[in-house]
């Protein structure tokens, strides 16, 4: 099995690093950081955390270079999904490419450039520390399924999840997989912004009272517009937030959201805010602390110029 991780940053390295241990894959990576794919080339990709791996794997900044593989894992940053995947669709003719990003509208981003399609969500989270290197801060199940209007076969998602959970990324493949999406951005939405907002931690948000409450506002939003599209949660999006409160879960992990703050990038909020906000409005639900927080996230990305 050949398997193209598209976009190295830290999810992806977690997936392109295990999934290397396997003696029956072959595992490439594409990143445009050149430095981080010299790294990997020359040194392996490393983990270090809650997890210690090093991954052999071929990593390459030239897509033209990608040999035709049996499935794509695309973990770039929702805003560069479909330039990534354009740049790679030729690898994937006969193959089948799945999403394990944040947020909502990745899958039709990848259903404009190939034919089979998987929608996925993943827990796991870490951040990268240098150049071919990962700190793997939480562990986690990853859910995979046919994304409905563009599908992959389910015996090649299920071929997908066994080699992942053999690696050490447990996943799951099921024939429905919006409610375990929606769970996870619904999770995102409520709890991300908050943080980069604030500065604070997951564990830090969710034990300052009146913070825990916004939380529980905005969770409230994300479940009546999955409500409105007849998508059943696999869980309780609070249940989740509780859980990775805990010291020894996610207590001290700086979301996504705030490490792109912090190091002033942009950030996904169309595609976790704005994204609930969208299907609201599409739905006739209305969000607005969704879009009170997506107004907020933005004036901060525009602070900066």
């Amino acid at each position: 099995m050949r398997v193209c991780v598209v976009g190295c940053g830290a999810v992806g390295a977690l997936f392109a690093a295990n999934l290397a241990q396997l003696d029956d894959v072959e595992v490439w990576a594409y990143d445009v950081w050149r430095e981080h794919v010299d790294a990997i080339n020359s040194n392996g990709l490393t983990l270090t955390g809650a997890g210690e791996v090093v991954g052999r794997l071929r990593a390459t900044a030239d897509p033209a270079e990608i040999q035709p593989c049996e499935f794509g894992i695309v973990a770039t940053k929702s805003m560069h999904t479909g330039g990534a995947v354009a740049e790679v669709a030729h690898a994937f003719r006969e193959g089948s490419v799945c999403s394990v990003q944040n947020g909502v509208g990745n899958e039709e981003a990848i259903a404009e450039h190939v034919e089979r399609v998987i929608r996925g969500t993943t827990f796991p989270a870490g951040k990268v520390v240098a150049p071919g290197r990962v700190q793997w801060d939480v562990k986690g199940d990853t859910t995979i399924g046919p994304f409905e209007p563009r599908p992959a076969p389910m015996s090649e998602i299920e071929r997908l999840a066994g080699a992942c959970t053999r690696a050490g990324m447990p996943t799951k493949a099921v024939a429905d997989a919006r409610g375990p999406q929606w769970r996870k951005l619904i999770f995102n939405a409520a709890t991300n912004p908050i943080g980069a907002l604030t500065g604070l931690t997951h564990g830090r948000v969710c034990e300052d009272p009146a913070l825990r409450a916004l939380v529980t506002a905005l969770v409230e939003e994300g479940k009546a517009v999955a409500s409105a599209q007849g998508i059943q949660l696999d869980e309780d999006p609070e249940a989740l937030i509780d859980y990775a409160a805990k010291p020894d879960v996610a207590y001290d992990h700086k979301a996504s959201m705030l490490q792109d703050v912090e190091a002033r990038r942009q950030t996904e909020i169309d595609f976790l805010n704005g994204g609930v906000a969208r299907f609201g409005r599409a739905h006739g639900v209305t969000t607005p602390l969704n879009d009170a927080v997506t107004v907020l996230i933005k004036g901060v990305e525009h602070s900066w110029a």
